[in-house]
């Protein structure tokens, strides 16, 4: 029996030099074994309940009747797309009327933060069609 979790070691190595019997060692290590992996399994139990919990949670987000009631995600990518939006067609379009107009050139937008968001929300929903496509939900 190899056990490569250091407590573990530790107390077989405790249990070698205190119990003389090897069947009642081999007995109480199958012991220990046993509640090590019943707290292993404790912990994935909630590990599944909180997942289950978070899929709940963006059911009902998913749910909402419009883009705009979903939840904060589409709101981000709302975001993502007005600021898009401003930098791309309508800054060069004021830009282009102030010209005209003698007003001042409206300000641009720094892209970098939200060039990362998008990226970001891009990359998971890849991520997410691609699971769908191979079967797992």
């Amino acid at each position: 029996m190899n056990i490569s979790i250091p407590i573990i070691d530790g107390i077989f190595k405790v249990f070698d030099r205190v119990i003389p019997d090897p069947v009642e060692r081999a007995k109480i290590k199958n012991a220990a074994i046993e509640l090590q992996q019943a707290g292993e399994f404790k912990q994935l139990e909630t590990d599944l309940q909180l997942a289950l919990g978070q899929l709940e949670v963006n059911k009902i987000e998913a749910a909402a009747p419009d883009l705009f009631r979903g939840g904060w995600r589409p709101a981000v990518g709302w975001v993502c797309v007005i600021g898009l939006l401003y930098t791309y067609l309508g800054r060069p379009l004021l830009a282009w009327g102030s010209g005209i107009w003698n007003v001042p050139v409206p300000p641009s937008l720094d892209l970098g933060d939200l060039l990362i968001l998008l990226g970001g929300m891009l990359g998971l929903g890849g991520m997410r069609t691609m699971e769908r496509l191979k079967g797992k939900v």
